[in-house]
């Protein structure tokens, strides 16, 4: 009994102490003295709820005094260093040949570790329920035999529905070999790590799920079933979604801004008499596009309305006090941005060096309607007038903002324009389609 594992020890009929194995003295903290000691070997002892037990209570002294076995009676004892351990006790009678008590052997089992299983248990239990992931236990058939409240929000079964049916019911048929693979796994003791499926609710509706599933052994490490945790990644997939349509929109216009670019420096090459003045004017019209850029960037490329549009880019030119604008609100679609961005820098420019607003009381009007063109489609026109500015008879020598804006911007628009020189200073004119001009992409997004 010396070499056992769990607390052994032995009395004479009056309960005086003949014999403690190791785990015995490691149980209650001491050794007590062989043939002395009475009862238990305890430094003290307690009732479960923290009363102090007298010797002559511990369930070795009722086995002896009534002369009956007690069956896993419970105490705690305490240690001289003050710990408590409480213990399960199993005292058993001793008797010779002729049946007569003469002693009794009591086996102590420590109830901290079966505690602590409890505890682990318990709030194993407790994070299972609340968890936000589905997760289902099954056994090694694969029938379902837990599920908890996360499961049931995500699949549509109840507990009651889903405990006692193969998991199957959960797996899609085309994704059915999924079940095969893992059940072979973990047999094989394997845990099979998260990757992303389809599970399928009890309405019949497709989930995307991230799955993760582990064995589930006994007490003595047999493989009994397996544990399954499914996270739900249905916003994932619709954020994956959103991100690649948007670099796709991202990259369409990046093209966009590249020929607009190449455009602009070509004709920019052919207008300029020199280096410098080529510089200045290329960087001046590639600032103006990175304006538009802001705008798109800040509305997340959703569009931007243009008064805003058109406060950018006359904002470095005049006093918002010298320009007027009055239309409807209408969100342009990032094209159009683009290119009436590009078409308005050209006029500010040209207004700022030759035009209304380079002549004191000289001002800027900017307007726009939505009208109904004769097959009924809806048309966007916009008219940039110049008033009580110089006498013009030609913009910038039929320079860059001139190709922009007769063919240029209507072209990118589907549209069609007209620019005049009146005697106040430049007319010019757009229509186009609504469905060129408004956002779609916020549409899209939506």
């Amino acid at each position: 009994m010396q070499g056992l594992p769990v607390a052994v020890y032995t009395t004479d009929k009056q309960g005086h102490i003949t014999f403690f194995n190791e785990a015995a003295a490691e149980l209650w903290g001491h050794r007590p003295v062989l043939g002395k000691d009475q009862w238990c070997g305890s430094w003290k002892l307690r009732h479960l709820d923290g009363r102090i037990m007298e010797h002559s209570e511990c369930p070795m002294a009722i086995a002896l005094l009534e002369e009956r076995d007690v069956r896993w009676g419970q105490a705690i004892a305490e240690r001289p260093d003050g710990e408590l351990i409480p213990f399960r006790a199993h005292p058993v009678l001793l008797r010779d040949e002729k049946g007569k008590v003469v002693g009794a052997m009591n086996t102590l089992i420590d109830m901290r570790t079966q505690t602590q299983a409890d505890e682990a248990r318990i709030r194993l239990a407790a994070i299972v329920d609340s968890s936000m992931d589905a997760i289902v236990s099954k056994d090694i058939n694969g029938i379902i035999t837990s599920w908890n409240d996360a499961a049931e929000h995500l699949f549509g079964y109840t507990p009651a529905e889903a405990i006692g049916r193969p998991v199957t019911m959960l797996i899609p048929h085309d994704h059915l070999d999924e079940e095969v693979s893992i059940i072979s796994r973990i047999r094989a003791g394997e845990r099979v790590p998260s990757y992303e499926t389809v599970r399928q609710r009890k309405d019949g509706s497709r989930v995307p799920v991230s799955l993760t599933v582990s064995p589930i052994r006994d007490g003595i490490g047999r493989i009994i079933g397996a544990s399954k945790i499914a996270r739900d990644i249905s916003a994932t997939k619709e954020s994956e979604r959103r991100i690649r349509l948007l670099m796709r929109e991202v990259n369409h216009r990046v093209k966009n801004q590249y020929s607009v670019i190449i455009s602009m420096i070509r004709e920019t090459t052919k207008k300029t008499s020199t280096p410098q003045a080529f510089l200045d004017q290329v960087r001046e019209r590639i600032m103006a596009l990175s304006e538009s850029h802001d705008l798109l960037v800040s509305a997340e490329w959703r569009g931007a309305t243009v008064a805003e549009l058109v406060g950018a880019q006359i904002k470095p030119f005049a006093a918002q006090d010298r320009v007027s604008v009055s239309g409807p609100l209408i969100v342009l679609e990032p094209n159009a941005v683009q290119y009436l961005g590009i078409a308005f820098h050209e006029l500010a420019t040209n207004s700022a060096k030759h035009g209304a607003l380079s002549h004191q009381g000289g001002r800027v009007e900017i307007a726009w309607q939505v009208a109904d063109a004769a097959d009924g489609i809806g048309m966007f026109r916009l008219v940039w007038r110049e008033l009580d500015g110089p006498v013009v008879d030609g913009m910038a020598r039929q320079g860059f903002g001139t190709v922009v804006l007769k063919r240029v911007a209507p072209q990118a628009l589907r549209g069609t324009s007209s620019l005049e020189f009146d005697k106040g200073g430049v007319v010019w004119s757009l229509e186009a389609p609504m469905s060129s001009v408004e956002t779609s992409f916020a549409a899209a997004l939506a």
